[in-house]
């Protein structure tokens, strides 16, 4: 039985439900990442014995797919898009967003698929736009494809603004700090393809690059969604 399938128990004494819990879940792993969440922390902040949340919830894990789903919320359009481009392009900015506004979300997306309701409803819209385009083998591959490459390119990006953080150098700061260092390594003559694309590469900023590789995504998806059926 799933967390969505089990029945809350009664809120009293104090008021209690899984929306609440969730809520303050997902704001404690705002300000300090998902290692800031434990059932003792929440139940804290909702001013409530720790053992009343496990009435709730069964473990830690359930909790992280509990705050997925909420977030999944975020990510579900608000209208389909026209066509299975679109669809995918707006699935993977609107998760992008989502993990910049909440970044603990980097750290949770990809493997298994989120079963509840607001995630199935993602997967619904995301299937329903591709419907009848390939046979379904095609498509699940298709969407695999793009989330894998929008997964991957947000937690590059969510990792390099956690690294920014960390060191307290922008991306600037750091490549002044690292650039003696780089200038005599690549005047060895041992990395000639690194250092053509260190001189003469143009630098673009995380949203163009996210966008870019999209498209190119999305291009190769293309050719094979147009392929006949074998």
């Amino acid at each position: 039985m799933t967390v969505w399938d089990r029945p809350e128990p009664p809120t009293r004494p104090v008021p209690l439900d899984r929306n609440r819990i969730v809520a303050a879940a997902i704001a404690l792993a705002d300000e300090g990442g998902l290692e800031a969440v434990s059932v003792r922390k929440v139940a804290a902040r909702l001013n409530a014995g720790p053992m009343r949340l496990y009435g709730y919830i069964s473990t830690k894990e359930e909790l992280f797919d509990l705050m997925v789903d909420e977030v999944q919320a975020e990510i579900l359009p608000e209208e389909q898009p026209g066509d299975w481009r679109e669809a995918l392009r707006t699935l993977a900015h609107r998760t992008r967003h989502a993990a910049l506004r909440h970044e603990w979300l980097a750290d949770l997306l990809g493997g298994r698929p989120t079963l509840g309701p607001n995630g199935l409803a993602v997967a619904e819209s995301t299937l329903a736009a591709l419907d009848g385009l390939a046979d379904i083998d095609t498509v699940m591959r298709a969407v695999e494809t793009v989330s894998a490459y929008y997964n991957g390119a947000i937690r590059r990006e969510i990792a390099n603004l956690r690294a920014e953080r960390a060191t307290g150098l922008s991306k600037r700061d750091w490549q002044r700090a690292s650039g003696p260092h780089i200038t005599r390594m690549l005047a060895t003559g041992r990395f000639p393809a690194l250092s053509k694309a260190v001189h003469d590469g143009t630098e673009v900023d995380a949203e163009t690059s996210f966008t870019t590789g999209l498209d190119w995504i999305l291009d190769a998806v293309a050719t094979r969604l147009a392929r006949p059926p074998a």
